[in-house]
């Protein structure tokens, strides 16, 4: 069991020490956004979305409404019902108290280290690697608040620029395997500039309406690419 313990807090740690960073940096941005350190800890510890929450600060500055943001953060974080489904067939037998709370832990950093995790995925191993990415990001949104009392205000508010470099390495990777994401991400600024232009939408729509339109895109591309594989 040990070493088993070992074995997780291991593949968990370089996620750990991967978060920190964003954390503080979402800590330090939402002092600057006037929330309070309570409700910093509530975002990080009920939400614990990542980029979303970066996202979520955004549209609170925008003046966007809760529904708005709500529908946002479904949207961006949609495919987290994939990564769990893919997950799930993976597990031996688990009490279904147990699913809820396993499937709230579950992240983009989270789902690849367990994707390559080699055999079934026992319940103390997933915990434990969930464990290691919940303690960083909590932790370190408080730390960052906390931070962001000691920081001048215009650094402090420039730590929005975190969530642009968050978003970037998630999307260059995926832009490098293939020439279609590219299409999408320059589809998606042109759409979303375009729409700012118009101003025809209320605050913060434009970024949900943008994530249908591309989303759609892609699901067109995926079911094209698979059809040409076939002939």
């Amino acid at each position: 069991m040990k070493q088993k313990i070992g074995a997780s807090l291991k593949a968990g740690f370089p996620i750990f020490i991967g978060y920190v960073p964003a954390a503080v940096a979402f800590g330090i941005l939402a002092k600057a956004c006037d929330i309070t350190l309570l409700e910093c800890f509530l975002f990080s510890a009920v939400v614990f979305a990542g980029a979303s929450q970066f996202i979520a600060l955004n549209l609170l500055a925008t003046g966007m409404g809760p529904g708005g943001i709500v529908l946002t953060t479904l949207l961006v974080n949609f495919r987290h019902f994939l990564m769990s489904a893919s997950l799930s067939t993976r597990l031996g037998e688990v009490p279904k108290r147990y699913l809820f709370p396993m499937a709230f832990g579950v992240t983009d950093e989270v789902f690849s280290v367990l994707s390559f995790t080699k055999g079934a995925l026992s319940k103390t191993h997933v915990f434990l690697v969930e464990l290691c990415a919940y303690s960083a990001w909590v932790g370190g949104s408080v730390a960052g608040f906390i931070l962001g009392g000691f920081l001048p205000e215009i650094l402090s508010k420039s730590m929005g620029v975190a969530l642009y470099a968050l978003l970037l390495a998630i999307l260059l990777p995926e832009v490098k395997a293939s020439g279609r994401a590219l299409i999408l991400a320059i589809s998606s600024g042109v759409l979303n500039t375009w729409l700012v232009h118009l101003d025809i939408l209320p605050k913060g729509w434009t970024i949900i309406v943008c994530i249908v339109v591309v989303a759609s895109m892609g699901s067109f591309f995926m079911t094209f690419e698979k059809e040409e594989e076939r002939l």
